[in-house]
């Protein structure tokens, strides 16, 4: 669990460093306390709660729930919100310091905003279960793993080859062919000292000097600190109606997937209460949230796994007091200097893989087409960011070149559907959702319940939080206002039509 949870802090200061371009001082002194702060919460609570279970039934396995950093929101909140709040505010003529801030302000708002639906909706989750398809809940995940997780990632394992094919040849015999190693080592720990071994013996890591000086220099103790001005901040900024879009399916899933996970561990003997469990879980965001993490907790996966590896409640502890050290002292930096990412990556690139098997697999055959057309906005919305990367790269999004319509015509040209893409780009999570659900009700002949969805869609088009973009200095962002995407907001009605006059036309068949 230590291990899973560390590749997550990984994950962090690579993406924070290389994508947002954080100081080690935003890094070290505010982010990871908070990440602290907000594991130390749930994994302390859950493990109180197995032990309580365990002395109020006199049984000697209950195993307390998993819980950690949720990697879809990581690499959702990293790309979907804080880049763009960067972004447009360098675009505002921002300094690269200030637009930091403003990144991490946006990304604490967005925690915040996922900590009160989750917290919310632990009263309210079996409604959620009940009215929203299995497969547009996991498609809409399964779209962000196979795009913003898998994908990058897959880049990488194959730029370096040398380093990244053995462990991630470790993490499929670990995991899919449940291959033991000697003495009992876990496969993740195993995959991840060969992707060390090599990664220093090839080359790829080569740390200087400066790097260790720089490592040595964030030791210390870090104390977490409450970030009500951040919050208040970020809240004058607008950043909570900005990225709503992304913010509420965050929360919903964050619901629906605890939600599954403690279906998992009841089926492995370990049946918790619903409510306070998903209540902890929304709590533990919103308390990190209000230490200056942005990125919210989650109940994890694989429960049944780690009991049958004999864990009970103190792995919980450990794992709390595991990260209280290590975000509190500043020795992440020693760490990152140590582990280069593509020595870990193997496991998050498993994470993405399993995600979207798991979208097929764990929906009823016919509904795979959901799944299928679920997946395709965020292939979409990840595609509208490499294309938009790979124009600035090539000089464009400057103020002598500055994006704009120009851009969807030269594009055009060469058979680019951009203005397509750029729609799609915005609040894809609810397009994914929205596309799946109404697939899923017409496979089951409910097309009153397709319309519906459809009349969802039209409503949060007709409001900008679907499809409505503009065009900044360098990117394009959400547009939102009413009638800010009034053609699809028609459009979806045209197709709420449709689906009410196949009901009058063909009934159900009983």
């Amino acid at each position: 669990m230590a291990l899973d949870n560390l590749i997550q802090v990984l994950l962090i200061l690579t993406l924070s460093s290389s994508v947002l371009g954080f100081s080690p001082e935003l890094i070290f002194g505010r982010m990871l306390p908070g990440i602290s702060v907000s594991l130390v919460v749930g994994n302390v609570y859950y493990a109180w709660q197995a032990r309580r279970l365990a002395l109020r039934t006199g049984r000697s396995d209950v195993c307390a729930l998993p819980y950690g950093i949720n990697t879809v929101s990581l690499i959702g909140y990293v790309f979907l919100v804080m880049l763009p709040a960067k972004v447009a505010a360098e675009n505002a003529g921002r300094s690269a310091h200030a637009a930091s801030e403003v990144a991490f302000r946006a990304g604490v708002i967005a925690a915040l905003g996922a900590g009160l639906i989750e917290s919310g909706g632990a009263w309210a989750a079996g409604w959620l279960r009940r009215w929203t398809p299995r497969a547009a809940m996991l498609s809409t995940l399964a779209s962000i793993a196979v795009t913003f997780i898998a994908a990058g990632f897959l880049f990488r394992t194959f730029a370096h080859p040398l380093v990244a094919f053995a462990p991630l040849g470790i993490v499929l015999l670990t995991y899919f062919g449940h291959v033991r190693f000697p003495l009992g080592l876990p496969g993740g720990f195993v995959a991840i000292v060969v992707g060390i071994v090599l990664a220093w013996t090839t080359g790829l890591a080569s740390g200087t000097q400066a790097t260790w000086g720089q490592s040595v220099v964030e030791l210390g103790v870090r104390f977490p600190s409450f970030a009500l001005w951040d919050i208040a901040t970020g809240l004058a900024e607008g950043h909570a109606l900005s990225y709503l879009v992304v913010i509420i399916p965050m929360g919903l899933f964050g619901i629906i997937g605890s939600l599954q996970n403690l279906d998992s561990a009841a089926a492995a003997g370990d049946d918790f209460p619903t409510v306070p469990s998903l209540l902890a879980n929304g709590v533990g965001t919103l308390v990190g949230a209000c230490f200056g993490s942005p990125f919210p907790t989650t109940i994890y996966i694989g429960h049944p796994g780690w009991k049958g590896l004999g864990a009970r409640s103190a792995y919980s502890v450990l794992n709390a007091i595991f990260f209280t050290l290590l975000g509190l002292s500043g020795a992440t930096a020693l760490v990152g200097a140590l582990v280069p990412i593509e020595a870990g990556m193997a496991i998050v690139l498993w994470i993405g893989i399993v995600m979207v098997a798991q979208a097929f697999q764990a929906t009823p055959r016919e509904h795979a087409p959901a799944v299928a057309i679920g997946l395709l906005p965020g292939i979409a919305a990840w595609g509208a960011l490499m294309m938009k990367s790979g124009i600035r790269a090539a000089g464009a999004g400057t103020l002598e070149h500055p994006m704009g319509p120009a851009i969807i015509q030269a594009l055009g040209r060469s058979d680019i559907a951009a203005h397509g893409a750029f729609a799609l780009e915005q609040g894809f999570l609810l397009t994914s959702m929205i596309w799946a659900a109404l697939t899923v009700e017409i496979v089951e002949r409910r097309f009153v319940r397709a319309a519906m969805w459809a009349i969802g869609g039209s409503a949060l088009s007709g409001v900008g939080l679907m499809h409505a973009y503009r065009f900044t200095l360098s990117d394009t962002v959400p547009n939102v206002s009413l009638g800010g995407a009034w053609q699809f907001s028609v459009a979806y009605a045209m197709l709420a039509l449709i689906f009410l006059l196949a009901r009058r036309e063909q009934p159900p068949i009983e």
